[in-house]
């Protein structure tokens, strides 16, 4: 019970048309990120370009921007899990539209999976349950988020799951690169979140 109530509170209560709205709206932003971005990156600027080379930071950027304003804005499990798979899909249905998403990926989508709810359910317990600074709920969930995805990849690894020649890549994608998008997610959010939260108190007052 306690954990259907953490996953209940949101920044503010909305009307239902407005909550089932924002809820579609956020879904469909966490799918559609990954599917085109990397690749509308790639056409804007060139497959050859410093920003197409790093396009994966900017994708997960915003794609861990969605996931911090769902733990802030979203309540209720089915939602949430909804949105959490959102991405990891996407990747695998950009894979066959554009030919780019490796076949690997498929065995750390559980994990991945499971590391966003980390992260979301860090913040509805730490900054909406308990009332704590938003940096020490980013610190719990990108911390939680990065380990779980990590720790999972180095336990596949283990056992030979991945081609000898993309370990580095992956490892590196798996978690430095999670450690720094979820940083900029976080920073893209506070933000938002403070100017919410000024808007909050002031029509609490």
């Amino acid at each position: 019970m306690e954990k259907e109530n953490t996953l209940n509170k949101t920044l503010y209560h909305v009307t239902e048309k407005v909550d089932i709205i924002q809820t579609i709206s956020i879904a469909l932003i966490a799918f559609f990120i990954p599917t085109f971005l990397a690749q509308l990156i790639k056409v804007i600027f060139g497959a050859q370009s410093i920003i197409t080379s790093h396009s994966q930071i900017i994708v997960g950027s915003l794609v861990n921007t969605v996931l911090i304003i769902s733990a802030i804005h979203i309540k209720g499990w089915k939602k949430i899990v909804g949105i959490i798979t959102m991405p990891s899909i996407s990747t695998i249905v950009s894979g066959y539209i554009f030919g780019t998403a490796s076949v690997y990926m498929v065995y750390m989508i559980p994990a991945i999976w499971l590391g966003n709810f980390a992260l979301i359910y860090a913040y509805k317990s730490i900054l909406l349950g308990k009332n704590k600074n938003y940096f020490i709920a980013s610190v719990v969930g990108i911390m939680a988020k990065v380990l779980i995805i990590f720790a999972s990849f180095e336990i596949l690894n283990i056992f030979k799951i991945f081609p000898a020649k993309m370990v580095d890549n992956l490892q590196n994608a798996m978690g430095m690169t999670q450690l720094i998008t979820a940083t900029i997610g976080m920073i893209i959010v506070f933000v938002i979140y403070k100017v919410e939260k000024r808007k909050v108190t002031k029509e609490s007052k």
